[in-house]
């Protein structure tokens, strides 16, 4: 499952369409990382929320490198500099799922030198929306986000043994660890199945409660360790078939506790799923 985001992210969105090498980070490359100075390539629109957003996390949060905000040009200038990293957004396609659904990834790439785009280092990447979806759709969970990545490049450090291709499978064990949290889950990333408490309590024995958006960024913005919330990611109604992926994160440490997607079709429709609160319950 996790295959496909570190190793088979094949579409860069940087003004081309272009096509990543299957390669696995290196805890040689993870290292390398703590001394670079960590570039974040604003979006090409100046009044995105993205751009809005992260300016204010990386102040607040980023500490394992220094950091400058940066425009596309001047990531095309500096992309091969070993000195440098890089924090962006990037596209990607899978080709294994014969369709066109796209999406938006936040990823954490390494310079390197004499390399392509698409063959850059890639140490971290989350998907954020299918790519035809507003990113106020996920904006206001970056502040999780980057916490994640910071800690997932800190732990490859820490346990070079866990650079996998499916290194995100790692933090499903988390879910054992939902007894005693209360579950965030808006009622938009909710299928027909799962979208009241009472059907969720008929699969799901822990807390759980329905919020808004701005509930869950009061959730993160605190810091609240009896808080989990999920990240659903999907089509959002387009007529595209795509991956709905469901992400479950702590609040207050950003940890991983359940990662999943499935293909949405008629059966299985765009958000969290019956079958998905069962595992989270086992």
């Amino acid at each position: 499952m996790m295959k496909t985001i570190l190793i088979s992210i094949c579409t860069l969105l940087l003004s081309s369409v272009m096509f990543a090498k299957d390669h696995l980070p290196t805890k040689e490359e993870y290292k390398a990382f703590l001394n670079t100075k960590t570039l974040v390539v604003m979006d090409v629109n100046p009044m995105s929320d993205f751009n809005f957003k992260i300016k204010e996390v990386m102040e607040s949060v980023w500490t394992l490198t220094e950091f400058e905000f940066i425009s596309n040009a001047e990531f095309e200038d500096k992309r091969n500099d070993p000195a440098y990293s890089f924090l962006l957004t990037t596209v990607a396609t899978f080709d294994v799922d014969k369709t066109k659904a796209r999406y938006n990834f936040l990823s954490l790439l390494l310079g390197e030198s004499d390399t392509q785009v698409r063959d850059l280092p890639d140490l971290c990447s989350l998907p954020l929306s299918y790519l035809r979806v507003e990113d106020t759709s996920y904006a206001y969970k970056l502040e999780a986000f980057i916490r994640f990545i910071q800690d997932h490049v800190t732990l490859m450090n820490e346990r070079p043994e866990l650079i996998k291709a499916n290194a995100f499978k790692y933090y499903n064990n988390n879910v054992k660890s939902l007894n005693g949290k209360t579950l965030y889950l808006v009622k938009e990333d909710l299928t027909a199945e799962v979208n009241s408490i009472g059907k969720i309590k008929g699969v799901y024995p822990y807390d759980v409660k329905i919020v808004s958006q701005d509930e869950v960024e009061a959730a993160i913005e605190r810091r609240d360790s009896k808080v989990v919330f999920m990240h659903k990611v999907g089509p959002e109604g387009t007529k595209y078939k795509a991956r709905c992926y469901k992400i479950l994160i702590g609040a207050d440490s950003s940890t991983f506790y359940y990662f999943d997607y499935h293909m949405v079709n008629a059966k299985n429709r765009d958000g969290l799923l019956e079958k998905d609160l069962k595992k989270m319950a086992s």
